[in-house]
């Protein structure tokens, strides 16, 4: 009876590795095609247009990300109040 929930335990482990290579080759498959866009983007007379933009982009991802973050940290108790 003891060995059920171990072989649970390691049956969801065994699913999350499964997921965890799939999101790896998803994230590999992501970076060849990134390269191949930014070589294009590179080529072209616009690059410098296209580039800002990009820039733009990956900023207003990162101050979301960031905002989350905060959001995160204030609802787990994990930020300082300041003195």
């Amino acid at each position: 009876m003891a060995d059920a929930p171990e072989n649970l335990i390691f049956e969801y482990l065994r699913r999350l590795d499964s997921k965890l290579d799939r999101v790896i080759e998803d994230i590999g498959d992501l970076k060849i095609r990134m390269t191949a866009v930014e070589e294009r983007l590179a080529r072209t007379d616009v690059a410098i247009a296209n580039l800002e933009l990009s820039i733009a982009g990956v900023n207003r991802r990162i101050d979301r990300v960031e905002a989350r973050l905060d959001r995160i940290e204030r609802r787990l108790d994990l930020v300082e109040l300041p003195h």
